[in-house]
């Protein structure tokens, strides 16, 4: 038995959103059956909507859903019908780095979240007139009006949580301020710069402000978002457009213990790179395009400097995300000055503001 839904249907690379009916297959026995209420609209959606992720199309993504579960699998027990939940990555939890609760690192990331576009077995989870569609992108492809999701994909929250706005902690967020509490951990004192501050580095900088960071310098090239940074925690702002950054930063600084670069940029990436102390920590959280290189004089990093990849926020979802929730809920993690809502029907528009960076983080809301 299928379920009919619509979803945002992409057809090839550098196609639009277009509305579409599909069924979903019936709930295996590790699957939960989502009706959204709000999906955030990230980059990594809209590079595979690009082609420039190579995600098989025609196909549907999203994965930073939010809803209720109307009807599990006959395995699943982490939530039954009528629970409220969040929808994050999905992994095996098999291999040994989700042995070891660090699920970002699952073996089988890839094949699960961005390149199969369908089940770990190679099934369809997602069809169009009969015919197979590409979906389960991060466990879920969420731009949907209904999901269907691997168990490991799903955190629960109360009832009352409002869905709206805590969607973008399935991905997003939680890459950013993982990022920092999680795998930079800086301590008190410590000097940290965001290299970009869409979603992911502003969520960077609101845990900067957490973690005792005594100087936190965002850098960006709008001077719109650089105001807002303050706004968010950030003590300095440099203008990437307005001289050399490395300069400024060690006019600022005299070296960084801890750098996030969240542009994407390679010319970003070195001037990070560039920017650190001895013994200092560049973390990297973009995609880039498939072999994205950058010139590095080795002898640099001799003084203890460090480059490492970020998947995730090297966080794992089920303790993470709610741990993130409680600091909104707080007061502490204001993502909701990121947010601009739009319905599901305006999913080109809202696509298009990301892209113009008139928004911050556009999410989508269901009827």
């Amino acid at each position: 038995m299928t379920i009919t839904t619509t979803a945002a249907v992409v057809e090839e690379a550098g196609a639009p959103f277009v509305l579409q009916d599909v069924e979903l297959d019936e709930p295996r026995p590790d699957e939960v059956l989502v009706r959204m209420v709000a999906t955030g609209l990230c980059h990594t959606d809209l590079s595979a909507q690009a082609g420039t992720l190579p995600f098989p199309l025609p196909g549907v993504l999203g994965h930073e859903g939010a809803g209720i579960v109307e009807k599990t699998g006959a395995d699943v027990r982490a939530v039954a019908p009528g629970d409220h939940v969040l929808l994050s990555f999905s992994s095996c939890g098999d291999c040994p780095q989700c042995g070891a609760g660090r699920p970002a690192y699952c073996s089988s990331f890839h094949a699960l979240n961005l390149f199969g576009g369908a089940r770990r077995d190679g099934s369809p989870t997602m069809f169009r007139d009969g015919e197979p569609v590409h979906g389960h992108f991060f466990g879920q492809s969420s731009l949907a009006r209904h999901a269907l999701v691997d168990e490991r994909s799903l955190v629960r929250v109360p009832e009352g949580a409002p869905l709206g706005t805590l969607a973008p902690l399935g991905c997003g967020i939680q890459t950013g301020a993982g990022a920092v509490l999680n795998a930079l951990r800086p301590g008190a004192g410590a000097k940290l710069a965001v290299f970009g501050t869409g979603a992911v580095g502003c969520a960077a900088i609101m845990a900067a402000a957490l973690s005792g960071s005594s100087r936190i310098v965002a850098v960006d090239l709008v001077p719109a978002r650089l105001e807002l940074a303050r706004e968010l925690g950030a003590t300095d702002a440099v203008d990437a457009g307005a001289g050399d950054v490395v300069a400024a930063l060690r006019d600022l600084c005299g070296g960084l213990d801890y750098i996030v670069e969240a542009t994407g940029s390679t010319t970003a990436l070195s001037q990070a790179i560039l920017s650190l102390a001895p013994r200092g920590t560049c973390a990297i959280l973009s995609t880039y395009p498939h072999g994205a290189t950058i010139p590095l004089d080795v002898n640099f990093m001799i003084d203890g400097r460090r480059v490492v990849g970020v998947s995730e926020g090297e966080s794992d979802p089920r303790r993470f995300v709610p741990a993130l929730a409680a600091l909104y809920e707080q007061g502490r993690l204001p993502i909701d000055r990121l947010i601009r809502h739009y319905p599901f029907e305006k999913i080109e528009q809202a696509a298009a503001d990301a892209h113009a960076g008139v928004t911050i983080k556009p999410v989508l809301t269901f009827d």
